[in-house]
């Protein structure tokens, strides 16, 4: 396990700026839906776990008293935080901590939020303890996550494309996992939401780096799948190419 988190750390060091721009992650509809399914009152002290590119933290630091945004990559906070501060947010401080073992005191924060980011967390049942402890009574944790559908063969297919993509990644959950997660540790899930995300195979590449031979594997793979799985993630593909395919995430309100 910490092999994974030595793993995320040097995959994210080296694409940190390109997360900061990608449009993906800037521009998605589950950020605007994750902020909108928080009730806020404008006095809130919000945790964000992962922060990235900073994009959540950046979207909620206008409406609350203060973000804390955390990340385990010190280049990734460093992009966070220029990116955070050219948009003028000057109460969002920046911590290097790990999503499994927050350096926080039990009942801290009103809201944690952690947006496209368990996918890579080697334990999300000790992230998600983690987030209980550090929540406060009838605090808000708001779960934005890649998933898979529940079927086995379409939930390896899209763990394999990922895994080859990105060897940081650990694993996107299915649906049910996480709500029998969240429920046997202790929230209550108030508010639910899908959303399709459409991946265009280029720049979904690029932001990881990846070289000619492991694109030409990846393609190689994807291609070569079963109709049913071509059918089921919309895989567009043109002269040996692939051109674009679907995924799915999650975003929800978890109360404690």
């Amino acid at each position: 396990m910490g092999d994974n988190k030595s793993d995320v750390q040097r995959q994210f060091g080296r694409s940190a700026e390109s997360y900061v721009q990608s449009k993906l992650h800037k521009e998605g509809k589950d950020l605007q839906k994750l902020v909108s399914i928080a009730h806020i009152d404008g006095s809130e002290k919000v945790l964000d776990i992962a922060t990235g590119g900073g994009h959540t933290a950046n979207a909620f630091a206008p409406i609350v008293n203060e973000v804390t945004a955390l990340d385990l990559t010190k280049e990734m906070l460093v992009a966070a935080e220029r990116f955070i501060k050219e948009n003028g947010h000057e109460n969002v401080q920046f911590v290097r901590g790990d999503a499994e073992k927050l350096p926080f005191s039990d009942e801290t924060f009103n809201i944690v939020t952690c947006r496209i980011a368990p996918h890579h967390f080697p334990n999300i049942k000790t992230f998600v303890s983690e987030v209980y402890r550090v929540l406060k009574k009838d605090g808000q944790f708001l779960l934005d996550d890649n998933v898979v559908p529940e079927l086995t063969a379409f939930d390896q297919f899209y763990n394999t494309i990922e895994k080859m993509r990105d060897y940081s990644h650990f694993r996107a959950w299915k649906k049910s996992e996480w709500l029998q997660l969240l429920e046997a540790t202790g929230f209550v899930v108030q508010e639910w939401h899908r959303f399709e995300k459409q991946f265009t195979f280029e720049p979904w590449c690029n932001r990881m780096n990846l070289s000619i031979t492991k694109k030409d594997e990846l393609t190689t793979y994807m291609i070569n799948t079963s109709e049913e799985i071509r059918k089921k993630f919309a895989i567009i593909i043109e002269n040996n190419k692939v051109i674009s395919f679907k995924g799915e995430a999650v975003v929800l309100k978890a109360v404690k």
